[in-house]
């Protein structure tokens, strides 16, 4: 019989063979075995309520029967051919029907990809190689997303700031950095700088709302400037809305890149515009010059396609975006309640399907006012809704459809002993 092991001898192999012992990921202080529904279990048994779900993906909860049936239909189909397949064809018309600003989708593994080829995409489609983002705002792990994520030191905008290792000088030359929700300075840089190829965005910047305004703003100096608008819809696509953020705020980009839930837990994004940007991908229409290479070897994988595709069908049944908002709402609310009625300050910060508290007076606008007057009470907080059946990320919550009426029940209680701690 084989010996079961505990967390903690889990947690002592992966220090042998994973740099910091983990994945890069998460806290590698706890080792998740199995998740089902709305809830994991660690490799000791203990159970919790998941709100990290995966980062995002899990909007469906662990091992969605539906999906599952989907997946298995296909695996003996075929795990992955390196080539057209019927599934993947079928989710990119899906993802054509649902997100206004694709006419075309490219399929790649990671949302990290994703975001990488839109901002090559942006400058092969406008012939520019500056690229704006905003201080803050998270685009994968290229050597221009990883300009000013997040900065140590505050420096004066548009400077851009490594956040890593390994990153040549030159590539914060071609990077111009604003703060989040300030068309004023946006303007300004846009009037200086003539070779700016995008402008790339998350439209919720990780949980900082957008202003309102905001990003038809961004829209409009896009058009007035001749620039490419690039939002970052990997964690708001099929989340904000079944269109994503484009459909929330009624605003249309001219890329777009999904990840996370397009592929229903599986590794898969895509990022999409219309044929006209999207024919920089077909060298028969560009020629050798305009051309931009893109190949990947699970790129629009069948498992990974039957996955997203059930999960894009049952996100559109009727009540199912109600009942993420209603999840939202309540969630917010104990939250909320508990820490009032202690006399905690603090903001509720996000939309109501992807959320977090800080601990502050400020208005959260953008990366430097987003942030705790006193983080060790976060921290703190978060350890109470761990010890007590809570699963989430420091400074995120995400809400799934398959949280039930009495993890609610449990969630609350779990935040009263947290509110407790920082009390």
């Amino acid at each position: 019989m084989l010996k079961v092991q505990t967390q903690s001898e889990w947690i002592a192999r992966a220090n042998e063979v994973l740099p910091a012992g983990g994945f890069g990921n998460f806290d590698p202080g706890i080792i998740i075995a199995r998740g089902e529904g709305s809830h994991v279990w660690d490799e000791d048994g203990k159970e919790y309520i998941d709100y990290l779900i995966g980062s995002g993906p899990m909007l469906l909860g662990h091992g969605h029967p539906e999906v599952m049936e989907a997946v298995l239909e296909q695996l003996p189909k075929g795990m992955t051919f390196f080539a057209n397949n019927s599934k993947g064809i079928e989710l990119a018309e899906a993802i054509i029907d649902a997100v206004p600003c694709c006419e075309q989708v490219r399929f790649v593994a990671s949302g990290g990809e994703a975001d990488m080829y839109a901002i090559r995409l942006a400058r092969a489609y406008t012939g520019r190689n500056k690229i704006l983002k905003f201080e803050g705002g998270y685009h994968g792990m290229s050597a221009e997303a990883q300009m000013s994520l997040a900065p140590s030191r505050r420096v004066n905008f548009p400077q851009a700031v490594p956040d890593s290792a390994g990153i040549p000088e030159s590539v914060a030359e071609q990077m111009l950095i604003a703060p989040f929700n300030d068309l004023e300075a946006v303007a300004a840089l846009l009037d200086e700088h003539a070779d700016v190829a995008a402008i790339m965005v998350e439209p919720l910047q990780r949980i900082v709302p957008p202003v309102p305004g905001y990003l038809q703003g961004l829209r409009d100096l896009c058009d007035k400037h001749d620039v490419l608008l690039i939002f970052d819809e990997i964690v708001t696509g099929f989340r904000l809305a079944y269109g994503g953020a484009q459909e929330r705020y009624g605003v249309t980009p001219d890329i777009c890149t999904l990840g996370k839930i397009t592929g229903g837990g599986f590794p898969l994004a895509a990022l999409g515009a219309s044929a006209e940007i999207m024919k920089h991908f077909d060298k028969s229409k560009v020629g050798e010059e305009g051309w931009l290479m893109q190949l990947g070897t699970l790129s629009g994988n069948p498992v990974a396609s039957a996955a997203g595709l059930k999960t894009m069908e049952i996100l559109q049944r009727d009540g199912a975006y109600e009942r993420l908002r209603d999840i939202g709402r309540q969630l917010q609310q104990m939250q909320s309640d508990a820490l009032s009625d202690a006399g905690i300050v603090h903001r509720i910060c996000g939309d109501e399907t992807l959320f977090d508290i800080y601990f502050t007076e400020a208005e959260c606008r953008d990366y430097r006012s987003a942030s705790h007057d006193d983080p060790a009470r976060n921290t703190t907080y978060n350890a109470a809704l761990r010890s007590h059946g809570i699963f989430k990320a420091p400074g995120k919550l995400y809400p799934s459809l398959a949280v039930t009426d009495a993890d609610l029940d449990q969630t609350r209680e779990a935040v009263r002993h947290a509110v407790a701690a920082i009390s």
